[in-house]
C-alpha cells in the first residue's frame, strides 16, 4: 500500500510532541527536591505533628517563590504515623520507595526510633522538631538523625532542679507512660532526685495509656504523701490524671513535659489544669524571624501555630539550607553540611553536633496561668 506523505508526516509530529511531553514530565518529577514529612497527623496526637506539616509548607512556598534549591523546586511527602511505632515503620518504608531526599519527622520519641533504622539503610537524613528521647543521639547508632530540640535528660533536670530549688518539695512521685519518650524522661528523673539527696521518691509506677480511669494511681499518690508529682508521657493521660486529682481536692504539684505543654491539653483539663508546671523549647518568640513564621502561619492558616511549629520551621530550613551549602542531596553531603555550616532560624543560628543534636536549644519551665502557659523560668 502507497504511504500518504502528508499523514505520515503528520503522524510523526503527533507522536513526536507525545514522546517530547512524556520526557519533560518525567523530567519535571525527577527534578523535584522530595522531603519527606512525617509525625502524628490524625489521633489524640495531630495536635502535635499537624504543625510540623504547616512549617514544612511555609518554608517551601517561599524556597520555591525564590526559585528552589539548586534550581530545583522543593516537593513534600506528607506521611501520617499516628504516632505510632508500628504505623511509622510502613510511613518510613513508603518514603524511602519515594526516594526522599530527606524527612522532617517523626514526631513521638517512639515511632521515631522505630522508623530510624529504615532511614538509614535508604541513606537518608532525619530531623525531628521532637523526638527528645537522649538514646535516639547519644547511642551513637544513628548518624542520620538530627533534632532541633534538646534531649529528655536536660529536660528532666531542669524538671528535678525546679521542684528541689524552687518548689522546696521533698516527696515527690514519679509517673510515665512506659512509652520511649516517658518512660525514659522518669528514669532520668528519678536518677536525679536519688542522686540530690534533697528529696525522695516515694512512688514511681508506670500507667496504662488510653486507660479510662486513673483513680487507682491518683489513690497511691495521695497515700504516698508525695508533695509533688513528675510525670513524663503526653497530655490525653496527663489531663485525666489531673483531672482526678484535683477532684479529690488533692493540691500535689503536677510537673511534666513538652508532651503535655500543649493547648490541647489546657482544653481538655479546662479548670484542673490550673497550676500545672510543664517544660518545653525555650520562648524565642521575640527573635525576627519567629516572629515572621507566626505571622506567616496566622496569615495563611488564620491561627496562631501549635506545638514545635517553629522546630520544625528551624528543621525544614536546615534541612534546605544544608543541601544548598552541600550543592548536592546526596546523603553523606547532606548530613556533612548540617554539621559543619550554620543557619538562621526562628530558634536562633543553630548547627547540628557530631551526634546530631542542636547546638544553642534547651528548655524553659512553664506554668498554666489563667488558661495559658506562660514561661516561669
Amino acid at each position: 500500500m502507497k504511504r500518504n506523505p502528508i499523514i505520515s508526516m503528520t503522524l510523526f509530529w503527533v507522536l513526536g510532541l507525545f514522546f517530547t511531553a512524556i520526557s519533560y514530565g518525567n523530567a519535571t518529577a525527577a527534578e523535584t527536591i522530595k522531603i519527606g514529612v512525617a509525625g502524628a497527623h490524625s489521633g489524640d496526637l495531630a495536635s502535635y505533628g499537624i504543625p510540623s506539616v504547616k512549617a514544612a509548607e511555609l518554608v517551601v512556598k517561599e524556597v520555591n517563590a525564590r526559585g528552589g534549591i539548586l534550581g530545583r523546586q522543593v516537593e513534600l511527602l506528607v506521611e501520617d504515623d499516628v504516632c505510632k511505632p508500628e504505623v511509622a515503620t510502613n510511613t518510613a518504608t513508603k518514603l524511602a520507595s519515594q526516594k526522599a531526599t530527606a524527612v522532617l519527622g517523626h514526631i513521638c520519641s517512639g515511632a521515631t526510633k522505630a522508623a530510624l533504622g529504615i532511614y538509614k539503610d535508604a541513606k537518608i537524613v532525619v530531623i525531628s522538631p521532637s523526638a527528645t528521647n537522649p538514646e535516639l543521639t547519644q547511642s551513637g547508632r544513628y548518624p542520620n538523625f538530627f533534632r532541633t530540640i534538646a534531649s529528655d535528660d536536660a529536660q528532666a533536670r531542669l524538671e528535678v532542679d525546679f521542684a528541689l530549688d524552687v518548689l522546696k518539695v521533698k516527696k515527690i512521685a514519679v509517673l510515665h507512660d512506659k512509652g520511649d519518650y516517658g518512660k525514659g524522661l522518669a528514669e532520668y528523673a528519678k536518677k536525679f532526685i536519688e542522686e540530690s539527696g534533697k528529696a525522695s521518691v516515694v512512688f514511681y509506677e508506670g500507667i496504662t495509656p488510653g486507660a479510662v480511669d486513673y483513680s487507682s494511681v491518683v489513690q497511691k499518690i495521695k497515700r504516698s504523701g508525695a508533695e509533688a508529682v513528675i510525670y513524663g508521657g503526653y497530655h490525653p493521660e496527663a489531663s485525666s490524671i489531673v483531672s482526678q486529682m484535683r477532684r479529690r481536692a488533692m493540691k500535689t504539684t503536677f510537673i511534666s513535659d513538652d508532651g503535655v505543654k500543649d493547648d490541647t491539653f489546657i482544653k481538655v483539663a479546662g479548670t484542673y489544669a490550673e497550676g500545672v508546671y510543664a517544660t518545653g523549647p525555650k520562648d524565642t518568640t521575640k527573635n525576627p524571624l519567629a516572629i515572621a513564621a507566626i505571622e506567616a502561619h496566622r496569615k495563611t492558616y488564620g491561627s496562631d501555630p501549635g506545638a514545635f511549629f517553629l522546630n520544625a520551621y528551624a528543621g525544614m530550613q536546615a534541612i534546605l539550607n544544608a543541601i544548598e551549602k552541600a550543592r548536592s542531596t546526596k546523603y553523606k553531603a547532606v548530613a556533612g553540611a548540617l554539621r559543619s555550616h550554620y543557619v538562621d532560624t526562628p530558634l536562633g543560628k543553630i548547627k547540628f553536633d557530631n551526634r546530631g543534636d542542636a547546638i544553642g536549644v534547651g528548655f524553659s519551665m512553664y506554668q498554666v496561668r489563667k488558661g495559658v502557659y506562660v514561661q516561669v523560668r
